[in-house]
């Protein structure tokens, strides 16, 4: 059974850091695509890094390249999202999800591509 569960959200100053965990289960994590999406009030969702398969290439949306920081952690087994220099805009609810087939080295940010997602954690930016 798939299983991906985020963890690491919270409340943080203008400027601040968190660091968000994707815990995979139920399948082989090096095998596939991961990707980090948000979703704030209002607004559809929106992709915001991705990391292919385990040698894969990482993709970040432009709104938050050169802050944010996609791994892989295998001793743990999850996908990590270091988030830097955060700003009131990223506030969202944070979801990682798991391609829909293995072995993407390349990984997109379309929705669509992914087929089992997280309950979500909320990040929350403010002062």
């Amino acid at each position: 059974q798939v299983q991906l569960v985020e963890s690491g959200g919270g409340l943080v100053q203008p400027g601040g850091s968190l660091r968000l965990s994707c815990a995979a289960s139920g399948f082989t994590l090096d095998y596939y695509a991961i990707g980090w999406f948000r979703q704030a009030p209002g607004k559809e969702r929106e992709g915001v890094s991705c990391i292919g398969r385990r040698d894969g290439l990482p993709h970040y949306a432009d709104s938050v390249k050169g802050r944010f920081t996609i791994s892989r952690d295998n001793a743990k087994n999850t996908v990590d999202l270091q988030m830097n220099s955060l700003n009131p805009e990223d506030t969202a609810v944070y979801y990682c999800a798991r391609a829909k087939k293995p072995g993407d080295y390349y990984c997109s940010t379309d929705p669509n591509s992914y087929g089992f997602w997280g309950q979500g954690t909320q990040v929350t930016v403010s002062s």
